[in-house]
Formats: C-alpha cells, structure tokens, sequence
C-alpha cells in the first residue's frame, strides 16, 4: 500500500539530504580530492545555506595557512571571522587570541613534540595494560625495559 501511494502521488520522490557528517568531510577534504559527483553536491549545498558557504572559505584557508606554515597571516583571519555574523567561530578566534604567540610559533616553525607525545602515549598504553593488577614498582620497570 505504502508503494502504490507513492507510486501514485502527484509531488515527485527527491533524493535524501546528505547528512551533517558527509557534508563535512566534503568541506574538510582537500577540493581537489573531492570526485566530480562529491563536488557537485557540495555545490548543491552551499547555494542553499550562505552561512554554510561563509564557513567553508574560512575553514579552507586556516587549512591552508596549517599546512603551508603560514602562521603570520593569523591576525587578519582572525579579523575576518570577527567581522563574520558566526558566534561560534567568535568564540573559537576568541580562544586563540588567548594564546595567540603559541598558535603563531605552531603555524610558522618546523619544530614539533611529536616524539615526546609519542613517547607520552606509549608510557600510558603500559600503564593501562597493568592498571589494578601492579603497583608502580612493576610499571617503572616495563617503562625502562620497554624499548
């Protein structure tokens, strides 16, 4: 029954709405990785919310400014968002401006802790595996002995 009443409806059947976590891997991945059917519906989508679109030119070129280390250009996107009508990017750029060096040294120098958290998250893994059944004694042995 449910078919035959669709089947003889008058408003046609559209497509389903893509869901919030699709559309933003199509904003998070890189344009030019995005295929032609992705990119088109993308499009779709942005012609239908302009807030959607103002975000999407935003989240693009701080990804730009991350991964080409362009760290200097931070104060004028941050003044950009500010005079977007976002709150929620207001409250992130607000964030950053606490500790706007930091995040300026972070987007601009080659150097990382990557091996310091590398190290930080292996010590954990062996603390997990003994939680409740050692004492600290055992656990700082398996952290020496674990190279």
């Amino acid at each position: 029954m449910f078919a035959r009443e669709k089947r003889l409806s008058p408003s046609p059947v559209t497509a389903r709405p893509p869901s919030p976590r699709v559309v933003a891997g199509w904003i998070l991945r890189r344009p030019e990785t995005l295929t032609e059917t992705d990119r088109l519906r993308l499009k779709a989508v942005l012609v239908h919310c302009p807030e959607l679109d103002a975000l999407t030119g935003r989240i693009r070129a701080f990804a730009q400014m991350l991964t080409e280390r362009q760290g200097e250009g931070l104060p004028e996107c941050l003044d950009a968002v500010r005079q977007d009508d976002m709150p929620s990017l207001h409250t992130l750029a607000a964030g950053i401006d606490r500790d706007r060096d930091a995040v300026i040294a972070g987007l601009t120098l080659p150097w990382n802790s990557g091996v310091v958290e590398g190290h930080v998250n292996r010590i954990k893994m062996l603390k997990r595996q003994v939680f409740g059944r050692a004492g600290f004694d055992l656990l700082r042995k398996r952290v020496l002995l674990a190279d």
